[in-house]
């Protein structure tokens, strides 16, 4: 027999993992760049500034999506935008290296809220698959 996390990751449609291991990748992708930038490749003061603490929001939605909480795909896709406007921003007005790090954060908030939506969406899809009469009086 397999265990539980097994069969519900062989249960799940490839593409459905796929981007679940975006989300997942992008999500700490944005952590990691958020502390590197702040504490060591171009924080605003010397030695570090404590803007680092951004980041802190970030690590609550990480236990939601390693569980692959629906739920929390769907909060994510909307936190997102709050880091994608601080990189678009930072990009327009941080000199070098800063606004390169922040195109960084851009593109990683585009890939986490192209992997959300298309979590949320793949997994809905394939879910009246998985079980047709569940939906069956919707």
């Amino acid at each position: 027999m397999t265990s539980t996390s097994n069969a519900s990751n062989s249960s799940m449609p490839q593409h459905v993992a796929y981007t679940r291991m975006l989300a997942v990748g992008s999500l700490l992708g944005l952590i990691v760049l958020g502390l590197a930038w702040e504490l060591l490749l171009a924080p605003l003061r010397p030695g570090g500034s404590w803007l680092a603490l951004k980041v802190l929001p970030l690590c609550v939605p990480l236990a939601g999506l390693l569980k692959n909480r629906m739920y929390t795909y769907r909060w994510v896709s909307l936190l997102v935008w709050l880091y994608f406007t601080e990189g678009a921003v930072r990009a327009y007005s941080d000199r070098a290296p800063g606004n390169a790090l922040a195109l960084l954060e851009v593109v990683l908030c585009l890939l986490l809220f192209t992997a959300c939506a298309l979590h949320v969406r793949l997994r809905l899809k394939a879910l009246p698959a998985a079980t047709p009469n569940d939906f069956a009086h919707h």
